[in-house]
């Protein structure tokens, strides 16, 4: 049976320091409450993966919180800027012998564990799985062995994501998934009614 393993990068969920693009709109409190939000959204569809569950903190691991010890890894990201930082660990857990890896974030409402599954398959037929957000980023990345200049030159945080990753995989096979819409503005989540209690 193939040895996979699911990534989840989260930031912990501190009053100032998550979503700070959000909050210029609708201020600290709501941007954090909105964030654990997300957050559980994300550890509730990651339980329902057929794999390995790992959560890499930002900051610090935290013990007791919503990602239950029983179901996840806890570990900590590792590197000066999002690219080393997931570099890293996907280095960890290659190495670790899982066959195929995938890592997602933690800001998506649309994605569900039967996208997630869907990328494992994919990676049984190509190299490389992506899941592009409407940003120009994406909100899943996905392989079997490491292609370390996907992490590296990369304007992170910015709408030319996607398309440097790309054109680092000319040679390789990838899968390209559904488009989804990841939240980090007012813009990006206004239409979400589920999303409307913690804003007037």
């Amino acid at each position: 049976m193939t040895k996979k393993a699911l990534i989840i990068f989260t930031r912990n969920p501190e009053l100032g320091k998550c979503k700070t693009r959000l909050a210029k709109t609708v201020g600290d409190e709501s941007a954090l409450n909105i964030y654990k939000y997300l957050l559980q959204h994300t550890a509730d569809i990651a339980k329902k993966v057929n794999a390995a569950r790992y959560v890499f903190y930002s900051q610090n691991i935290n013990i007791k919180d919503i990602w239950s010890s029983d179901l996840f890894n806890k570990k900590l990201q590792k590197g000066e800027d999002l690219g080393l930082r997931m570099y890293n660990a996907f280095l960890e857990l290659l190495d670790h012998g899982y066959e195929k890896v995938i890592i997602i974030g933690s800001d998506l409402l649309d994605l569900n564990e039967t996208i997630i599954e869907q990328a494992f398959d994919e990676l049984s037929l190509n190299d490389v799985v992506i899941g592009p957000a409407d940003d120009g980023g994406y909100y899943l990345l996905g392989m079997k062995t490491m292609h370390q200049q996907l992490f590296k030159n990369k304007d992170w945080g910015t709408d030319t994501v996607r398309k440097a990753t790309l054109n680092n995989l000319k040679n390789s096979s990838v899968s390209l998934l559904d488009n989804l819409n990841d939240i980090d503005t007012f813009e990006d989540m206004k239409h979400y009614k589920t999303l409307k209690q913690f804003y007037n």
